[in-house]
């Protein structure tokens, strides 16, 4: 196990509009504010179109019509992120996996991001896994 201890710091609400890419602005937007840690505490939201990532896979699958956001979680830094998303279809299908470019809003994404103070969070590859694999860091306050 890999370890790092920080503490809660600033949390932010977010909301993300039409048509805009979901990880192209979280990329954006944690290398603007130079995040270091923070983690996803809460989501709601529709999507247009949804990349997804399922296990075990290289490629996204595109899901396309009026998504609704389930479930998203996942953390995040300027130095990289790993996100998990849950979608439902207009017939209440689910689908879910890594979150990709290519996720577009349709109305509205609100996000409650939480700051975690103390830590940076990098990745780095894993001689195991074969990806990019969380390193958290612990850093003066």
């Amino acid at each position: 196990m890999i370890s790092a201890v920080g503490r809660p710091y600033l949390v932010h609400v977010l909301r993300l509009r039409p048509g805009e890419d979901v990880r192209d602005q979280l990329e954006r937007w944690c290398v603007e504010r130079s995040v270091e840690a923070a983690s996803i505490t809460s989501a709601v939201g529709s999507l247009t179109q949804a990349t997804i990532r399922y296990g075990g896979r290289n490629e996204g699958m595109i899901t396309k019509g009026d998504l609704e956001v389930c479930a998203f979680s996942g953390t995040l830094s300027r130095h990289g992120m790993h996100l998990h998303l849950a979608i439902a279809d207009a017939d209440g299908h689910m689908t879910g996996g890594h979150l990709m470019k290519g996720c577009l809003v349709r109305t509205t994404l609100e996000l409650v991001v939480q700051e975690i103070g103390g830590l940076r969070l990098l990745r780095r590859p894993d001689p195991t896994t074969g990806y990019e694999e969380l390193y958290p860091e612990v850093i003066a306050p």
